[in-house]
């Protein structure tokens, strides 16, 4: 009772259940204390089996918010096959507004393939690579830039080994309508959740789907319109749940994200003022915005230039900025 985690999921049953993933973890207030992890599942009949998942980090909104709307919406009656929600994965960092989760520092997306008898964060990471993955044929994590990260609104898959499973990820990805989509190549070994979708063999599709640790009309809606159009082409559903009816497609720029070179990082302690907006074009050797110094306020502001160029995916939110942060974000357009 004091390792693993402990769940009342009947994966054959049809109908709708609701729960708790329950994680032991003993404190000072609570010697039998457990993480309560909410979840969702509706099953009518045979068909495609979809996980939902929000909150892997806590501090990431859009999904949190339109799978909560979603688990409220869905009866056994409007689907075919199986959903399952998580829209709170990481509870700990959802219910403290962090990204990473305040009992044990644990960072869900970098703890795959998890312990067992691990931190909370790692026996959760262990139950989902090991035993909710591969009961699916798809996964969408949702996430965004959180509190400290403005980010171009896009969704994202790996590049698996497997080409059949690569195209239909493809797909999938293009189906959600993204005016923006990027490949990451992470290898199998990542400790994300989309290399744990790799590892276990299931479809993995993620995105970044907003940031600055709010929300916005534009946001929620490019998030209720990537749920429903995935469920719509995996045949799930025959109508929107969230939103309006699909509209046509945009134009769809795909991106690469796979070397630090693309990325801007501080190599001190400064404030960080952008020049380019995210979604612009840019070229090698080009200002990418400026780094001040509020403690020599006689030395002038350093200009920052991109080593790589390409298409503006983030940026940082907080001016204030220490070493190591990562200040801009640059992808490369690809063609599949």
């Amino acid at each position: 009772m004091h390792t693993g985690l402990v769940h009342a999921i009947d994966f054959t049953a049809h109908g709708r259940q609701s729960g708790y993933l329950s994680i032991p973890y003993s404190i000072d207030r609570s010697p039998y204390y457990q993480i309560k992890v909410p979840f969702l599942r509706v099953k009518n009949g045979s068909g495609p089996s979809l996980l939902l998942m929000a909150g892997n980090h806590g501090d990431e909104y859009e999904g949190e918010l339109q799978l909560g709307r979603l688990m409220r919406r869905l009866d056994p009656a409007v689907i075919q096959g199986t959903v399952t929600v998580l829209p709170a994965a990481n509870l700990p960092a959802v219910m403290a507004a962090k990204r990473c989760s305040p009992f044990d520092g644990g960072n869900l997306n970098r703890a795959f393939p998890g312990d067992p008898s691990g931190t909370p964060t790692a026996r959760l990471a262990h139950f989902l690579e090991h035993e909710l993955f591969p009961r699916h044929d798809v996964l969408l994590d949702i996430h965004s830039g959180g509190t400290s990260m403005a980010h171009l609104l896009c969704t994202l898959i790996e590049r698996p080994e497997d080409e059949a499973r690569f195209a239909r990820a493809n797909e999938l990805m293009r189906a959600m309508a993204p005016s923006h989509a990027f490949i990451a190549d992470n290898g199998p070994a990542s400790p994300t959740s989309m290399g744990a979708a790799t590892r276990t063999g299931i479809i993995g599709l993620s995105g970044e789907f907003g940031g600055g640790g709010t929300v916005t009309p534009a946001s929620m809606a490019f998030t209720a319109r990537a749920i429903d159009n995935l469920m719509l082409a995996l045949e799930i559903v025959d109508k929107p749940l969230l939103g309006s009816l699909p509209t046509e497609q945009p134009a769809l720029q795909l991106l690469s994200l796979s070397r630090h070179s693309q990325g801007i990082y501080a190599t001190r302690r400064g404030w960080f003022e952008p020049a380019v907006e995210l979604g612009a074009p840019v070229d090698a050797g080009g200002l990418a915005g400026w780094y001040h110094d509020l403690e020599r306020l006689g030395a002038p502001e350093e200009p920052l230039q991109f080593a790589e160029g390409g298409i503006v995916i983030s940026h940082r939110l907080h001016c204030d900025s220490q070493a190591g942060d990562c200040l801009m974000q640059v992808a490369e357009p690809i063609k599949l």
